[in-house]
């Protein structure tokens, strides 16, 4: 396995983080990711991340709900076992569609909801039992921690990073 060099810089505030993710995306350095105990609003446009496209898959899994309760229901209700309930018609799916609309409803929320659970967990690679990729167990508390690869001019890095108001900056190797 390979390692490389990284620099640790870590932030206590999230607006001096914010502003440090500019001044060292500005100086064209690659911040390879950037560790929070909260969501920061703006921090993947700061740091230049590609929009997600997990809305266009919920809304294929909302779909694909929307198909299996409409294929299910023609198929219990109007196919196999057509039932007088309460004097409505059992001979077509649009006659009884109002009284569909609940569970047309219930399960495009279980579909896009439950796929997008699963979704989420192999695009981010959480697997049961896996080892945790948090550098630093002070980023899940107070702290945040941004991590650049170490290049030639480490020592002007650091003192870009100090500038920008780290309260610590570490050279660690990244395996």
């Amino acid at each position: 396995m390979s390692s490389h060099k990284v620099v640790h810089a870590f932030y206590t505030d999230d607006d001096v983080l914010m502003d440090a993710v500019k001044t060292v995306k500005d100086a064209h350095y690659h911040i390879e990711e950037v560790f929070t105990p909260f969501p920061v609003h703006g921090l993947d446009k700061a740091m230049g991340l590609a929009p997600t496209r997990l809305a266009i898959t919920a809304f294929m899994y909302g779909i694909v709900g929307l198909s299996v309760a409409v294929i299910m229901m023609n198929f219990i209700m109007i196919k196999d076992w057509p039932q007088d309930i309460g004097g409505k018609p059992s001979f077509s799916f649009i006659e009884n569609m109002p009284s569909f609309v609940p569970i047309m409803f219930e399960l495009t929320v279980f579909f896009a909801a439950h796929l997008m659970v699963l979704t989420f967990y192999m695009r981010s690679r959480l697997w049961p039992f896996k080892k945790a990729e948090n550098p630093d167990v002070r980023t899940t508390d107070d702290h945040f921690l941004m991590e650049i690869p170490a290049g030639d001019d480490v020592e002007a890095l650091q003192a870009l990073l100090k500038e920008t108001g780290a309260v610590e900056i570490n050279l660690t190797e990244k395996h």
